[in-house]
């Protein structure tokens, strides 16, 4: 049962639910002050219908009560002050200062967010308004992903040390080639402090298609919580092996497998629909 006491409901229009991508970033200080990232959302720079979403950080900026603020190049081009789009979707933190990341979504011509950006930009848009003071770029996100390469269909920290990365075993599926290029990146690589990642693999499910567009099924875009971990699943034999994995690199978490194909329609799964406030 739901102890409803504990749960505060906000009516606030949106666009779409994938909260992740247009909600603010929550950061803290080591004093424990907590402030809100409002970063621009548009629509993952593909569909029209974004203003309600980007409407989102300054409501719950004042629901809250809490100080935010809108992170602006401070010079790129002739554009001075112009806001910087980022979606939470994609980053993701080991909360010691490395930050993962994908080029395919960040760096593209490709659905650019912030075009004329260069990798500096950005890296410097990070450390300023999230604390990275190490960024690791992969390469290509998922096949079927709309937002063109969100790194939480990709990889993710478990702790601050050892990162999860999906990979795909069939070399005539199109994830093969830039999963192995994922892996092979974070193997290579080092966090903030320059020691080497646990680099750990995560199965995917067999391709999902809907109208004959593959859909973005992957156990990667798992929410993590206070005391449980909700994973995605897709009634596919894959499912006990991802659980399993997690479940050893989550020892004091439940690890619940949800099941997600219903979500997976709409581009999308648990990671993409939540946004956690620090506890």
């Amino acid at each position: 049962d739901v102890d409803l006491d504990r749960v505060d409901f906000f009516r606030v229009p949106t666009d779409r639910s994938w909260t992740r991508d247009f909600c603010p970033l929550f950061v803290r200080r080591k004093d424990g002050d907590v402030a809100l990232v409002n970063w621009k959302f548009t629509g993952w720079a593909k569909y029209r219908n974004w203003k309600r979403d980007d409407a989102v950080p300054d409501r719950l900026a004042r629901l809250l009560g809490r100080r935010q603020w809108k992170p602006q190049f401070a010079k790129r081009g002739n554009r001075i002050g112009s806001r910087i789009v980022l979606e939470g979707g994609a980053v993701d933190v080991n909360g010691r200062g490395t930050l993962l990341t994908t080029e395919e979504c960040l760096l593209s011509p490709v659905q650019a967010r912030n075009p004329g950006a260069t990798r500096a930009d950005l890296e410097q848009a990070v450390a300023a308004y999230l604390g990275s003071r190490h960024v690791i770029w992969l390469g290509e996100g998922i096949v079927g992903d709309d937002t063109h390469g969100h790194v939480d269909d990709v990889a993710r920290f478990t702790d601050e040390r050892t990162v999860v990365v999906a990979a795909e075993e069939n070399t005539a599926d199109p994830n093969h080639r830039r999963l192995l290029e994922n892996r092979r990146r974070l193997e290579a690589a080092t966090d903030q402090d320059r020691r080497p990642l646990r680099v750990v693999t995560l199965p995917m499910p067999a391709p999902l298609s809907c109208d004959g567009q593959r859909l973005p099924a992957s156990y990667a875009n798992f929410y993590v919580g206070n005391a449980v971990v909700l994973v995605p699943t897709f009634n596919d034999p894959e499912d006990r092996h991802a659980l399993h994995t997690l479940a050893k690199l989550f020892p004091t978490r439940r690890v619940v497998g949800i099941h997600a194909v219903d979500l997976v329609l709409g581009l999308g799964t648990l990671h993409c629909m939540t946004q956690p406030e620090p506890a």
